[in-house]
């Protein structure tokens, strides 16, 4: 497959969905526009058992990649993921066992293959990180850690907030960039995409390339689609979209978001041009927030699961939501939080006695959130003008709007 060399797309590739690009876009652009094919690659810690919203928007600027004729690879970081990805987390992340890292990952090829394309003449390559990490001596340890510096890695956001809270960091965690940072060297990557928040692992492989590769390495750190308080999704929010999610709960999830989240899914989540994007944008001053919600709604479920199970998708949300499946006396929670714990949201509402039957609740699966059933103790509500709608059971409800 030609290498395709078309400013426009490349410009495109460049700027949609994209926070940063390192050493800077012009560069990356004139060495895109040489017509050279290069192998530029995503990699994804197995730390639960399905790809989610968090990998969707590297993996789709990954294929953009692809359909210019590059060479892509999807890096399981099965070695990694065994160690412990330290990023964002306020806490030493659960080490996971080498049996839990596989059965993680078991099928993340399917999965990411609803994006990539994983055969024809320039088919994504899959490979798993254990095949040099694993086979890595102290030696060569010692060897690669000397290509970096103690005030380098301290530079982490989370490292300097932990030791302000007197929480340890480990040793395993601070090695943690050093491994991932590797991978570029082993597979001899010319770039590397990924979410915004992996920005410092990334520059870490670009460091190790420059040092023992001599030749450049460029990083494309994409946006992340957070909700209005600055948070990324979760599962235990209950509006994480999973690529094994069914078309009716991505678009429950979607109508859950804050009317904030509208444009920016549409950004990086859909494939609309950049016309309609502004249109999109100047339409959210006039028209029902709601409205231009269902039209994400459905393009969402569309491209994971064809227009027609996203159309029925959308009858299945107005039926349960909009029509008399649902009653039309909803009871209303107004707060002034941007969010608020769902416990809280059940006990204030007056739907449970105590906090305890609330959990006893979730235990059970009979709590839903837009829809989508809570798993967590954790899980926040982040209300609307629109309200959003809580579900105990079969048949209490309550509709959180924002105050």
């Amino acid at each position: 497959m030609p290498v395709v060399t078309e400013a426009k797309k490349i410009d495109a590739f460049l700027t949609r969905g994209v926070e940063n690009v390192y050493p800077s876009r012009d560069f990356v652009k004139a060495w895109l526009s040489k017509g050279e094919r290069l192998t530029i690659y995503l990699g994804v810690d197995p730390t639960g058992p399905t790809l989610h919203l968090g990998h969707v928007i590297p993996l789709m600027k990954l294929r953009e990649l692809q359909d210019l004729g590059h060479k892509v690879i999807l890096l399981i970081g099965d070695f990694t993921a065994m160690i412990g990805d330290p990023t964002d987390k306020t806490a030493t992340r659960k080490k996971q066992t080498r049996k839990e890292v596989l059965a993680n990952a078991k099928h993340y090829k399917a999965q990411a293959g609803k994006i990539l394309n994983f055969s024809g003449s320039n088919k994504a390559e899959l490979k798993y990180n254990s095949q040099w990490l694993a086979n890595m001596s102290l030696a060569d340890l010692v060897e690669l850690a000397a290509h970096t510096t103690v005030q380098r890695l301290e530079e982490r956001d989370m490292f300097e907030k932990r030791r302000e809270d007197g929480k340890p960091v480990f040793m395993h965690e601070f090695l943690y960039p050093i491994m991932q940072g590797y991978d570029s060297v082993a597979m001899s990557v010319d770039g590397e995409i990924g979410g915004n928040d992996q920005t410092f692992n990334m520059l870490v492989g670009r460091d190790f390339v420059k040092a023992l590769k001599k030749k450049e390495k460029f990083v494309i750190a994409t946006k992340l689609l957070t909700d209005p308080t600055g948070k990324k999704m979760g599962k235990s929010e209950g509006n994480m979209i999973t690529l094994e999610d069914s078309a009716e709960q991505m678009f429950g999830k979607v109508m859950s978001w804050g009317d904030a989240m509208i444009v920016p899914g549409f950004e990086v989540l859909t494939r609309v041009d950049e016309a309609e994007l502004k249109a999109i944008e100047g339409a959210l001053k006039s028209e029902n927030p709601r409205d231009l919600k269902m039209r994400l709604a459905r393009a969402v479920a569309a491209f994971f699961h064809g227009e027609k199970a996203a159309a029925k998708a959308q009858e299945a949300f107005a039926s349960t939501f909009q029509r008399h499946e649902t009653p039309t006396d909803i009871p209303t929670l107004v707060v002034k939080k941007a969010k608020v714990n769902i416990l809280d949201v059940l006990a204030d509402a007056k739907l449970v006695a105590s906090k305890g039957e609330a959990k006893r609740l979730i235990d059970g699966g009979g709590v839903k959130v837009g829809g989508h059933v809570i798993e967590g103790y954790d899980a926040e509500v982040i209300p609307s003008a629109e309200g959003v709608v809580v579900q105990k059971g079969k048949r209490h409800f309550v509709r959180v709007v924002k105050g």
